[in-house]
């Protein structure tokens, strides 16, 4: 039997439910007259919205907390808010902190913004151009300070930049880089010689190098430890340089005891492209880039061509072709991306000559000794990348496979060990490349105490199939120095944690642990053999402000680089058979660094760094030999200063300056200097970018002269050139540029040497003398550029 209901309970109830609502509305609307709201929206540079952002509310006049994420489109609102003055606070991991004052009244609904800018120690994926931007182009640089670096010595550059910038080479991308000199010696296929802060860093020790979250250093090369070839770059690619120096983040593993750059490439250009240029010297090179919209996500392919004869009696025949295609969904903070590169190339090359050779007229001063030296090379990679970012935390891995491959054809001493045939010789490195990294950060609290921490690992393999030496004649093998198989496989793992302390004084400590594995299978039975060796590495940062646009940096921590692993196993030298002692596996560096960086002064951003670094032993790899032999301790310092301003949005100037001095720290006759530091670097550059019309830049750098011989008596000569561009915009999507090099057509060096080598027809003993490998002379390219 169904029970009715009651019609007067009914009609209690709903007449309960009006009277609350009522009541409700009654209280609002009386909160709403004494109390007020605060909303705003979050964006990022490029001005689009930036979701999950904390945005944290703090009375400073009155007593309320609260906190909020912003939504989809980047908006919050807090509600209920007491009448007085509040601090309004905006984190996101891998973004700048900004902290904003707000008034609240009675009923009123005040409006707080913010433009959060990318860290410069950001992990994310650069999906555009734009993101990156120096501090003197922003409006607000101050309240930008709060997390944008941990040290003096780190910085961005961004793609504006780099377009600003007459590049002659691929790898001078990171000439960018304050300080740093890019230079050659040979082909201009060959991996580029590097400096940075004193360093001779030969092909790349001691500096490392990632490109589309690859890393590019070798370790156990065919050439050199740490060899760095950059040469399948694409500047117009680069969305951003990120740049560190010194062994101060966790995230820096083997070959980054002196720096590290991490170079982006976009997800997608704003416009398809076509670049055409011709030049002096048989320069050419076509690039054609574009990312169509396919699905939900975009597809960027890129195709370059490129030859140079170069300056020389002999041309470079230089012939390179490079592409990249990656498909990419998401944006920075969430999302997918799949990328392969490839990249082939085949040259002649002029190796550094020695002086006597020009002096006596045998050879003019671009000719060689032996016109048969040159290379090729190839690299093909793919990478999957992985991002995946929440509230208060994010995650990326990356997992990359490349196959990489090399023959040099080099002879540096020409008759001096074999007076019959020849001294050439050919390095060979074939190799398989695995490995992936994955990192998770979270924004977190230590009591009342805001944290940022991550943590981190890296695996790599390398399966090198061969990584031999041989005797040559115009590029045919005559003998065998060696050849071996090695694996190579190194795991690192790392974590840090930012915590500040107070409003003007924050820390980050941080630890990483390396540990390798060497099998070496050798065609000497005797350097054959098995290693395995862990480090544990310290890092601590302090950073105390901002002060009235100003911070204070303070670093230190322990790094190391690992020796070539033929060196690990070696026993006898494979080119004498004489009884060889073999190196330590890895090698200790101990670093530290004061500084400041400051945007006090109306778009100028300027940062002076004191530093020292220090290693165990100098990384010593002898190439022609094929062995390894511990070099001795040493010890670097210096002072870097760079400034940055925009006092116009139409013009830039840029003058970085950096001095150091370096000495071998043990005693030892022969002297105490450290052949091939370099102490002083200066870069200057002016850039006129009006909107319409025409635009040019110039550009000085200079560095300084060198150290020969650990004694001294032997020194360079200081290098300095002028570089620049004018251009005109034929309409806002086209534009033809002249570029030149060597405006003043300076007879100046590239790079020295000092050693002994014997020419045909010479006494039969070595003759010391000066090598040197000159600066290209004058030179132009034309290049058109259209985007459609």
């Amino acid at each position: 039997m169904r029970r009715k209901s009651h019609p007067s309970r009914e009609y209690a109830v709903l007449w309960g439910l009006a009277v609350g609502m009522t009541l409700l509305a009654h209280t609002l609307a009386a909160q709403a007259q004494t109390t007020g709201s605060v909303t705003g929206r979050v964006l990022d540079e490029t001005r689009l919205p930036l979701p999950g952002a904390t945005v944290e509310l703090n009375g400073m006049t009155m007593d309320m907390e609260a906190e909020t994420v912003t939504g989809m489109d980047g908006t919050y609102r807090f509600d209920v808010v007491p009448p007085g003055l509040a601090e309004v606070t905006f984190k996101l991991i891998n973004f700048t902190t900004v902290r904003r004052e707000v008034t609240v009244t009675a009923g009123g609904l005040p409006t707080v913004d913010a433009v959060l800018g990318v860290s410069l120690t950001a992990d994310i994926t650069i999906t555009a151009p734009r993101t990156f931007r120096n501090l003197a182009e922003i409006d607000n640089p101050s309240e930008n300070l709060v997390g944008v670096a941990t040290a003096a010595s780190e910085g961005a550059i961004t793609a504006a930049q780099l377009s600003r910038r007459p590049i002659m080479r691929a790898a001078e991308v990171l000439e960018t880089v304050p300080g740093m000199i890019i230079s050659q010696h040979s082909g201009e296929g060959k991996a580029n010689q590097y400096y940075l802060r004193s360093f001779n860093l030969d092909h790349g020790s001691d500096f490392a190098t990632t490109v589309a979250g690859v890393p590019v250093n070798n370790p156990t090369r065919g050439h050199a430890q740490g060899y760095s070839d950059a040469n399948f770059l694409i500047p117009e690619l680069v969305s951003g340089v990120q740049f560190r120096k010194g062994p101060y983040y966790a995230e820096q593993g083997d070959f980054s005891a002196a720096g590290a750059a991490n170079i982006n490439y976009v997800n997608r250009l704003d416009r398809p492209l076509v670049s055409l240029s011709s030049g002096t010297h048989g320069w050419g090179r076509v690039l054609g880039a574009a990312s169509p919209a396919v699905g939900s996500g975009h597809l960027l392919a890129a195709l370059e061509l490129n030859r140079n004869g170069g300056p020389w009696d002999r041309p470079d025949d230089y012939q390179r072709v490079n592409g990249v295609v990656r498909y990419s969904r998401g944006d920075s903070r969430n999302g997918f991306s799949l990328t392969g590169m490839a990249y082939n190339a085949d040259w002649a090359s002029t190796d550094q000559v020695p002086v006597r050779a020009i002096a006596s007229g045998r050879i003019s001063r671009f000719g060689n000794l032996d016109a048969s030296d040159g290379g090729r090379s190839f690299r093909y990679t793919a990478v999957a990348d992985v991002r995946r970012s929440g509230v208060k935390q994010s995650t990326r891995g990356t997992g990359y496979v490349v196959r990489y491959g090399m023959n040099l054809f080099q002879n540096f001493t020409y008759f001096l060990d074999y007076p019959e045939t020849g001294d050439q010789f050919d390095q060979v490195d074939r190799r398989v490349i695995l490995g992936g990294r994955l990192s998770h950060r979270r924004l977190g609290h230590l009591g009342e105490r805001h944290t940022e921490s991550a943590v981190g690992m890296e695996l790599r393999h390398d399966a090198i199939d061969e990584v031999g030496l041989y005797g040559t004649v115009g590029r045919q093998r005559i003998s065998t120095t060696r050849r071996d198989d090695v694996g190579q496989t190194s795991v690192g793992i790392f974590a840090q944690s930012e915590i500040e302390w107070t409003r003007l004084f924050r820390t980050t400590f941080g630890l990483r642990g390396d540990a390798y594995q060497f099998d070496v299978q050798a065609s000497n039975p005797l350097n054959s053999g098995t290693s395995s060796v862990g480090i544990l590495s310290p890092k601590i940062s302090t950073v105390f402000g901002p002060w009235d646009g100003t911070e204070l940096y303070a670093n230190a921590g322990l790094g190391f680089h690992s020796n070539h692993g033929l060196g690990v196993t070696l026993a006898v030298d494979p080119k004498t058979g004489e009884p060889a002692a073999p190196v330590p596996p890895l090698v200790r560096a101990r670093g530290a660094e004061i500084g400041l960086r400051t945007v006090k002064i109306p778009r100028l951003q300027s940062t002076v760094a004191l530093w020292t670094l220090g290693f165990d032993s100098e990384l010593l790899f002898i190439g022609d030999t094929g062995s390894t032999e511990a070099g001795r301790p040493s010890r670097r310092m210096g002072i870097e200063w760079t400034n940055y301003a925009r006092p116009t949005d139409w013009l830039t100037v840029d003058v970085d300056l950096a001095f150091s001095g370096s000495r071998f720290t043990d005693d030892d006759p022969a002297g105490d200097a450290i052949p091939g530091a370099l102490g002083r670097v200066i870069a200057a550059g002016v850039t006129v970018e009006p909107e319409r019309g025409a635009f040019g830049s110039l550009r000085l750098r200079h560095f300084g002269p060198r150290a020969l011989l650990e004694d001294e008596r032997v020194e360079s000569e200081a290098t300095t050139l002028v570089n620049g561009e004018v251009g005109y915009w034929v309409s806002d999507r086209a534009s033809l540029v002249l570029e030149f090099f060597n405006l003043f057509d300076a007879e100046v060096a590239d790079i020295d040497y000092f050693y002994a080598s014997r020419l045909a027809g010479e006494p039969a003993a070595d003759v010391e003398d000066l090598h040197t490998h000159p600066a290209l002379p004058r030179s132009t390219r034309v290049v058109l550029r259209v985007s459609f």
